[in-house]
């Protein structure tokens, strides 16, 4: 198989080819820039400005995980069947005036299975923490999609016991 440039798309490709080699091997003067760009003055570094906050796997009870209710700028966690969850990156959410705020330094596992923001869905601080027992099937599904929910965008930071089990 020999090349030809007979045919007109031939032509055409060979014409792009050096056009495009031309560009690489003789840059036009307007591409290459007339000063260095400003961010690039002290060198160039991958590190970012400022590192997020470290989050260190700990054990919550209802009392200790109250306090990271987002209020006065705190991270915002929420503990699901156990599990406790950084959510402060959904502080439009879980904050003070978001929609989930009633769950933030909560347990939220049954107002997360039932679908409902209500406050008697959550457990008195005072109290044992809800075994959920009552949960139906759909219910507990519902719970569990949201914890697969929870764990894909959030950082898992601990763990739910009860009261007196630190």
């Amino acid at each position: 198989m020999s090349f030809s440039l007979d045919t007109p798309i031939n032509t055409a490709l060979f014409l792009f080819i050096l056009y495009s080699v031309q560009r690489i091997v003789f840059p036009s003067a307007s591409a290459t820039p007339k000063s260095t760009p400003r961010e690039f003055k002290s060198g160039y570094s991958w590190m970012p400005k400022a590192h997020p906050p470290t989050v260190l796997f700990k054990t919550y009870t209802p009392k200790t995980l109250e306090p990271f209710n987002g209020k006065d700028n705190e991270r915002i966690l929420l503990a699901i069947n156990g599990q406790v969850f950084d959510v402060t990156a959904g502080r439009n959410f879980y904050g003070p005036n978001g929609m989930y705020g009633n769950f933030a330094g909560r347990d939220a596992s049954r107002g997360m299975a039932k679908q409902s923001f209500d406050l008697e869905m959550l457990t008195p601080l005072d109290q044992p923490l809800d075994k959920l027992q009552d949960l139906t099937q759909d219910e507990i599904d519902n719970m569990k999609g949201w914890i697969e929910h929870f764990t894909n965008k959030y950082i898992v930071c601990g763990r739910l016991v009860e009261n007196n089990a630190l």
